[in-house]
């Protein structure tokens, strides 16, 4: 029964009704984000005229553009032919004219296999590193790819390889066993002797560098060169033509700088990481030091030193490959600033993970591997990836050093008469494929953050 003291109570619902037609759809979004002010209005309206200008000129240049011709000025007889005199025109031949050159480089034609094959390989070997639903297994062929991509790529015998190969196995096998028996501290500094006297020869370094005549020592310990004699020696004809690093250029020798920097800055940045947040005083002030010293220098700097000091550290005689020393080079400095990326990540850990794991009895490496990486890495993420693609762009720097990367392949090819005048096209190409690479890093960081995402389940 109504009350009479109100004057009216409504005693059924409404059914509900579709707002009005102005407040949804793409006219109250338009309305809202486009139209809002007056201030909006005009900034819309220019945005609009902006766009309009630069895609009426783009477009056709695009659209338009020539993909068969042996010279910018057939290109050019084309485009008259087609469009007439003057027409705005993109010259896209020279692309398809001097693509090998810019994928390989002045790597030999007959050998274009060993390269498709060494990054179809190592398509192979870094998929189950970035998607854990693909067998662990795999994992295996990781780990050997490496050597054999550098077969393929730079040639010579597979005893080579193959004795670098079991060199790294003789390392880690006498770490992981002296490890176990006497702690993790002796374990590296074995693993770390073992490696010196496998792939060095320090008795030898020692006599040229106080100046003794020619390499009178260099026959004791010649373990690598021992198995890729006696290799060739039991199974001859397992080698390719050889193939010098000055030949290779193009977006070949980017990748290879690039993704050979990636995969050794990222476990030295984590290693410097937690050498800078360790008690130890010595270790803390070497990765201190070091992370200082590197990042703080520019990397044209650390490149120019790669190219012609760092010869005149090494012993009388040694020639030291200068991609190897860039490839080295770019690594440590890669390395310094994952070092802080992943540093800032260990700082977010709650100091009470560090005193679960110390409650659990892990020692300090398992409390490490098992407990506060995992955690601090998933943080860093943003930062390593930011850094990978920094390190990716930065391949083009090598340009200063006389490398035939990209870059300087467009100054070779524009200098040649055939194609002398032509600019936009070939800048357009090649900062294409350099934003492709990166924009995939992106987006499998963003896929590896919503993977990892744990807070929100």
């Amino acid at each position: 029964m109504a009350d009479p003291k109100i004057a009216y109570v409504r005693e059924t619902m409404l059914p509900p009704q579709a707002p009005p037609g102005n407040d949804t759809g793409a006219v109250s979004w338009i309305r809202e984000n486009l139209l809002s002010s007056w201030l909006n209005v005009i900034l819309t309206v220019l945005s609009l005229w902006l766009v309009y200008y630069v895609v009426s000129h783009v477009a056709p240049w695009l659209l338009r553009g020539i993909w068969q011709a042996d010279s910018l000025a057939q290109c050019r007889q084309i485009r008259d032919e087609m469009y007439g005199a003057g027409a705005n025109v993109a010259c896209f031949a020279v692309i398809t004219e001097r693509w090998n050159q810019l994928v390989f480089g002045f790597y030999p034609r007959s050998g274009y296999w060993r390269v498709i094959l060494a990054f179809v390989l190592l398509v192979v070997a870094i998929a189950p590193v970035l998607f854990a639903a693909l067998p662990r297994k795999m994992l295996w062929f990781s780990l050997v790819s490496p050597l054999l991509m550098f077969f393929l790529i730079w040639g010579g015998t597979i005893w080579g390889p193959i004795a670098v190969g079991l060199g790294l196995a003789a390392m880690v096998g006498a770490g992981v066993l002296v490890t176990r028996k006497r702690g993790m501290l002796l374990g590296v500094l074995v693993a770390i002797g073992v490696g010196i006297l496998w792939f060095l020869n320090p008795f030898a370094i020692v006599w040229n560098g106080v100046g003794g005549a020619g390499n009178p020592l260099g026959f004791l310990f010649p373990i690598d060169s021992l198995i890729t004699r006696i290799g060739d020696a039991v199974a001859p004809g397992l080698a390719l033509p050889r193939v010098l690093s000055k030949d290779i250029g193009g977006f070949t020798l980017s990748f290879i700088i690039g993704i050979a920097g990636i995969a050794l800055s990222l476990p030295l940045g984590i290693l410097l990481a937690l050498g800078r947040k360790s008690n130890m005083l010595i270790i803390n002030t070497l990765s201190v030091a070091f992370i200082e010293v590197i990042r703080g220098v520019p990397l044209i700097v650390w490149l120019f030193t790669a190219s012609l000091l760092l010869n005149y550290f090494m012993p009388p005689g040694t020639n030291f490959d200068l991609m190897l020393r860039v490839i080295i080079m770019v690594t440590l400095f890669s390395a310094a600033y994952i070092a802080e990326v992943v540093r800032g990540g260990l700082a977010a850990i709650p100091k009470g993970q560090y005193e679960a794991a110390d409650a659990l009895g892990l020692d300090y490496w398992k409390a490490m591997r098992l407990i506060i990486l995992p955690q601090a890495l998933k943080i860093s993420i943003p930062g390593i990836v930011n850094t990978f693609i920094g390190l990716f762009k930065d391949t083009t720097l090598v340009v200063f050093i006389g490398m035939m990367d990209p870059v300087n392949l467009l100054g070779s090819i524009r200098a040649n008469t055939a194609w002398n005048g032509i600019y936009w096209e070939l800048f357009l190409f090649v900062g294409l494929m350099f934003f492709i690479v990166c924009f995939l890093m992106s987006r499998y960081s963003i896929y590896l953050e919503k993977r990892l995402r744990r807070e929100h389940r």
